[in-house]
């Protein structure tokens, strides 16, 4: 009863807040935040209504919320579908390690077949291969060109429907599969995660019932290695009743879902309060759960809300082993799940989930709050049966992820009116990223001192004023979005907001300084990507330089640390979380030190001083000084769009040069330097002026545009996405006719889901889009700009955390996804912010 009347306030603002937000919204998204806090603590919903799915990691691999309202007895499912089941009729190392024979020579004709005799090969666990999940080594090699060939006897009971099945692999590379001496796939490439197919027609005539041999062949002439076969029946079983969702708004904070469930009204919000504003609250990786039920009949009703976590939060795969254990502190009573081995920063890469540290799963100590952990199914069986979950029974032990949950019930008892109750989820990873071998900690406990439990309770007692503050916050930033460039606009900022934040990591460094860490989500997993840094810091000069400069400054600190030596801005710092230097195979020297000479720029421009430059002002003339003699021309070479391939003479890339160098004079003049500002303000002078009649396009009688390359004899175009900075950083070198002529020309090439990148494909990257756009300087045409990016938002049917590279033709998404550099759709609200 603690704080009711600041509660009840709190609540009638939350009802009152999503009144007029209904009325705001009517983008799709095509996925919906529910807890974002970094790349391993990212949980969404990909399907419209909350029960159409499991809730998913942001790579797709599910990581299920479960949610049921108990009225009066009957259960209703409002949260995440009833997880498919699969019983293994021959199962994968995902589960679980199994024996298998295996050779690396060309073994007899015949190898294939059920009756082939295996006795002299080799008998090894699987699976095979050269990653961490592997259990027995086999690695790629020019000297064994014939790869690895697996045998697995399995038996078939002949219960399951065949045409059910479901053949489940991960292969890298090219794999070819037997059942019975039958040729059931054959499949190129590879892959790096476990998927499933449909049982092929030729394996569904080759099962029979009794023994079977499955035979599989796996080469690998390039990279790594790694081959894992199986086969599952997919089995799901639900008598509960779905509840029927109503409503579901997404705010910057907040998203916020509403059913009906017989006579009672639910509301559930899932609030991460990532306010730049508070360093220490963004930095907390606790999020808020909130369930709103009111008797829609006025009548008295029996009703318990029943919400669990499943154990592979806290793991990469399903089959990994976990551990619970339950605890009670300063007025909260909590579940714990991790992984039994705990190989803290042991695992790195892009699609790969955290396996170290612990999932928390918090409730008050109030009457009829209640927390348990352990097998998923007696949890969920016991709240169906009484309501409540067990009180007695021994703990699992260490058991498979997929089959352990930590649970909540909450019971509103007799409700008559309406009433409020809620949970925490948090995550504490104990040490975040190493940094040149240093294993670095979260900054929320940099002290060392700081525990989880402490970090629970600092969430708790903020429970009410972040439910407010973020509420205003939300409804704030909607505003300024919506007068800076319109509705369309305000839409795409607010999805894009939690997810950029959540694309990183807030650390402290060696020195205690902030440390923000990207990781290229879907792309290849770097951290620390200066071409990630670059299109995302709109949204960080926004709100908090302090995130920006977190985000430079390990490049800053792997050039003056003596190991990059190169005369240019290094690509990375590493493979996300290993910040080791970096992994990435290629150079980008042009690029990456306009990005950061230009981003310095703009951090002098907001902050009004050129203080943070001068801590780097060595550095920073090294790179313009590299600008200054190869930057206006380009060699072929990648720039921040490398999965365009190689250019040379890329106009784009010497505007960002020419700007570079421009902002390093600005810099010059702010700390009082100044010859050496004229001198570089007045090389970028010339190099603009020699740009114009290099970069325009000849082939057009009119003159319309500005081409892809310098000197191109074709007719092509690119979008000059770089030269919004000339107007936002006030340096105005470029003609205004450039930008006037670029956008009257951009409008002519649209297609329904956005301008293409260029002219070369009719994919696009939506983040340049929004800076291209920016160029224009009437609304009408910004407008024109974003409105099919937001149609492509609404309409693209790759139902994942948004993608910033799809095709404009049919929406759908190319590559990428969940990524930061969504918080480049801020650029139209900070050049708003610079105007003043």
């Amino acid at each position: 009863m603690r704080n009711k009347p600041i509660q009840y306030a709190s609540t009638l603002l939350f009802f009152l807040f999503i009144a007029g937000w209904t009325q705001a919204q009517s983008l799709r998204p095509p996925a919906y935040p529910l807890i974002t806090h970094d790349p391993y603590f990212s949980l969404w919903s990909m399907t419209d209504k909350l029960t159409d799915s499991p809730t998913r990691h942001w790579t797709g691999k599910p990581q299920s919320l479960e949610g049921i309202i108990r009225i009066d007895g009957k259960p209703y499912q409002f949260l995440g579908a009833v997880p498919t089941t699969y019983e293994p009729i021959l199962a994968t190392g995902e589960s679980k390690p199994y024996q298998a024979r295996y050779t690396l020579e060309k073994p007899d004709k015949g190898w294939e077949k059920s009756d082939f005799d295996d006795s002299k090969w080799a008998t090894g666990t699987g699976p095979f291969g050269d990653t961490p999940d592997a259990h027995t080594k086999w690695v790629n090699s020019q000297t064994m060109k014939e790869g690895i060939y697996v045998r697995r006897e399995f038996t078939y009971d002949g219960k399951a429907d065949p045409s059910k099945l479901l053949l489940v692999l991960n292969h890298d590379d090219d794999v070819v599969i037997y059942l019975n001496g039958t040729k059931i796939l054959d499949k190129p490439d590879y892959v790096n995660e476990y998927i499933n197919l449909p049982f092929p027609e030729a394996g569904q005539k080759a099962l029979k019932t009794g023994k079977n041999v499955l035979a599989v062949h796996c080469v690998s002439p390039r990279g790594g290695s790694f081959i894992d076969v199986g086969i599952v029946n997919p089995i799901t079983n639900s008598s509960i009743t779905t509840a029927t969702q109503t409503d579901v708004t997404v705010s910057a904070t907040q998203t916020r879902y509403s059913f009906t469930a017989g006579p009672v009204n639910l509301m559930v919000n899932f609030l991460s309060p990532l306010l730049l504003d508070e360093l220490e609250v963004a930095a907390r990786p606790v999020s808020y759960v909130t369930f709103d039920v009111q008797s829609s009949d006025k009548k008295p009703h029996s009703v318990q809300v029943f919400f669990s976590e499943a154990g592979t939060i806290a793991t990469n795969t399903i089959g990994q082993e976990v551990i619970t254990k339950t605890a009670q502190s300063n007025g909260l009573t909590y579940q714990v799940v991790g992984t039994e081995s705990q190989a803290v920063l042991g695992r790195k890469g892009d699609n790969v989930r955290i396996d170290w540290g612990y999932a928390y799963l918090a409730a008050p100590q109030q009457t009829g709050n209640q927390t348990a952990s352990g097998l998923a199914s007696a949890l969920k069986q016991a709240f169906l049966a009484k309501g409540q979950l067990p009180t007695t029974g021994a703990r699992p032990g260490a058991k498979a992820a997929v089959d352990i949950a930590m649970a909540a019930v909450l019971d509103f008892n007799n409700l008559t009116g309406s009433a409020t109750k809620h949970l925490l989820l948090g995550y504490d990873d104990l040490y975040s990223v190493q940094y040149f071998k240093q294993n670095l900690r979260p900054w929320w406990r940099r002290d060392g001192k700081t525990a989880m439990a402490d970090l629970l309770h600092f969430a708790e007692s903020d429970y009410n004023r972040l439910h407010q503050k973020c509420t205003a916050f939300d409804a704030k930033l909607r505003a300024d979005a919506q007068k800076a460039g319109g509705k369309e606009y305000a839409d795409l900022c607010v999805l894009a907001y939690r997810q950029s934040i959540a694309a990183h990591k807030i650390v402290a460094g060696p020195k205690g300084e902030v440390l923000f860490f990207s990781k290229e989500n879907f792309s290849n997993g770097s951290i620390g990507t200066v071409d990630i840094t670059y299109p995302s810091a709109p949204l960080y000069l926004l709100y908090n330089p302090v995130l920006l400069k977190g985000m430079m400054e390990p490049i800053f600190q792997y050039s003056e640390s003596g190991r990059w030596t190169k005369p240019f801005a290094a690509h990375d710092v590493g493979t996300y979380p290993l910040a080791n230097g970096q992994t990435y195979g290629e150079d980008m020297p042009v690029e990456e030190c306009g990005n950061m000479l230009i981003l310095m720029g703009a951090i002098g421009k907001v902050e009004g001083n050129a203080n943070y430059a001068k801590q780097h002002w060595k550095t920073l003339t090294t790179w313009v000084d590299y600008l200054k003699k190869d930057g206006f021309d380009p060699a072929n070479q990648l720039c921040t769009d490398d999965f365009a391939g190689h250019i040379a003479r890329n106009a784009n890339l010497s505007i960002k040069a020419i700007l570079g160098i421009a902002a390093y004079g600005q810099l010059a003049a702010q700390l009082g330097d100044k010859a050496t500002a004229e001198s570089y303000l007045k090389t970028a002078k010339e190099m603009a002026a020699k740009w114009q009649p290099l970069a325009l396009d000849k082939t057009a009688s009119d003159k319309t545009h500005y081409d892809l390359t310098f000197e191109n004899p074709g007719d092509t175009w690119s979008q000059k996405y770089n030269l919004v900075w000339d107007r936002l950083l006030g340096i105005n070198i470029f003609p205004k006719d450039i930008a006037k002529k670029e956008i009257d020309y951009y409008l002519t090439k649209q297609q329904p889901y956005g301008l293409p990148l260029d002219s070369r494909k009719t994919y696009t990257k939506s983040d340049w889009i929004m800076w291209t756009a920016t160029m224009a300087t009437s609304s009408k045409d910004f407008q024109a700009l974003v409105r099919p990016v937001w149609r492509y938002a609404n309409e693209t049917p790759s139902r994942v955390p948004l993608s910033d590279w799809h095709e404009t033709t049919n929406a759908k998404q190319v590559g990428f996804q969940a990524r930061s550099v969504v918080g480049g759709y801020y650029i139209k609200m900070l050049e708003s912010k610079l105007a003043k």
